[in-house]
């Protein structure tokens, strides 16, 4: 396998997104000056009567789910497995005057239902969940770029907290200033998932490839500022075959340290952008990631709830967390767990890679 280098960070900042009709013209909706919105698979496929995301396992409903971002593009890291689009706009950070969670909430939610708009006709679709669809409830802050670079982060979660929506916070761990700042200003998000994709830091320097120098420190940081919120937290793992499938005892610690209520393992996908860095051989198999995860339960007394492999992921669940006794009930309830109704089917609402 080949080496892949840290790569430098770029000073120039920008105060607008560059190259915006790519973004368009791959569905997404520019809001204000460093936001947007996409309709994830999910949703299109929840409205049709399909499969939902894996994300059901923890309440939300996928034809009710707005994802977006607060910070288009922008991210302090640049994961060789990630599948977004990496423009000229990924390591130029915004210096422009941010706006206000007032200024681009309605504008996401009305951007949202004319996305929507042409599934009003199909006959796949209830008039129902349409009309369902049309008044989201829940916020995936996890589209593109680092959400946490957004200094206004606590105010959209409380504002979406005032609408009765919740909210799927997605982040690499990267700001955990901001962490902190949600916790002294009361707006912890429904769900705090951190991505934490390396066990040591020479794994995470070579497969993150960080635009910052002290990104495996911070992300530590995080994890030990996890531990204290109360919300449903949950650590990600998108692990690479030959990359970063390796040194479960490292996770472990991780895990330990954060003690999120919820571990997912989750498979890469060879999707996207990623294709020019990676092969199809760097995707592991479920049961490589079974294996795995047997191995991270035996190390952290974690214990299996689901499996998904339409998404690549397998669940796993502190047994004392007070969320686990309420996931088990909800999975009997969905058939996500375990099923695959569409198989080749590779976005992932909120996939922070």
């Amino acid at each position: 396998m080949s080496e892949f280098a840290v790569a430098k960070p770029r000073r120039r900042a920008r105060q607008g997104v560059w190259g915006a009709e790519k973004f368009v013209r791959s569905g997404y909706r520019i809001v204000g000056r460093h936001s947007a919105v996409k309709v994830c698979h999910w949703t299109k496929s929840a409205l049709k009567g399909g499969k939902a995301c894996y994300k059901s396992w923890y309440g939300v409903e996928s034809h009710r789910c707005l994802q977006m971002t607060p910070s288009l593009q922008y991210c302090n890291m640049a994961c060789v497995f990630c599948w977004r689009f990496h423009t000229i706009n990924r390591g130029q950070p915004y210096n422009g005057d941010w706006e206000p969670p007032e200024a681009i909430l309605e504008a996401m939610i009305a951007e949202q239902r004319k996305l929507l708009s042409g599934f009003k006709g199909n006959p796949k679709v209830s008039r129902t969940k349409f009309n369902e669809a049309m008044y989201p409830t829940n916020i995936a802050i996890s589209l593109d770029g680092e959400p946490t670079t957004y200094p206004y982060l606590a105010e959209l979660i409380r504002l979406a907290r005032q609408r009765r929506m919740t909210t799927f916070l997605v982040t690499n761990g990267t700001m955990p200033e901001r962490l902190e700042e949600l916790l002294t200003k009361d707006s912890e998000p429904t769900n705090l998932y951190i991505s934490f994709y390396g066990p040591d830091k020479e794994t995470h320097l070579a497969v993150n490839k960080p635009l910052i120098p002290d990104s495996w420190e911070r992300v530590w940081r995080s994890l030990s500022i996890m531990r204290l919120f109360k919300c449903r937290k949950v650590i990600r793992l998108t692990l690479v075959k030959y990359l970063n499938l390796k040194s479960p005892e490292k996770y472990a610690e991780a895990i330990k340290v954060a003690t999120p209520d919820f571990v997912e393992c989750k498979g890469y996908v060879h999707v996207g952008e990623s294709q020019k860095r990676l092969t199809r051989d760097h995707m592991p198999t479920m049961e490589d990631l079974t294996a795995f995860a047997e191995e991270l339960m035996r190390l952290t007394g974690y214990v299996f709830v689901a499996r998904d492999e339409a998404s690549k992921v397998v669940l796993l669940a502190n047994p004392s967390s007070p969320y686990y006794l309420e996931a088990k009930e909800r999975l009997k309830l969905t058939d996500v767990g375990g099923k695959t109704h569409e198989e080749g089917v590779t976005e992932g609402c909120g996939e922070h890679i």
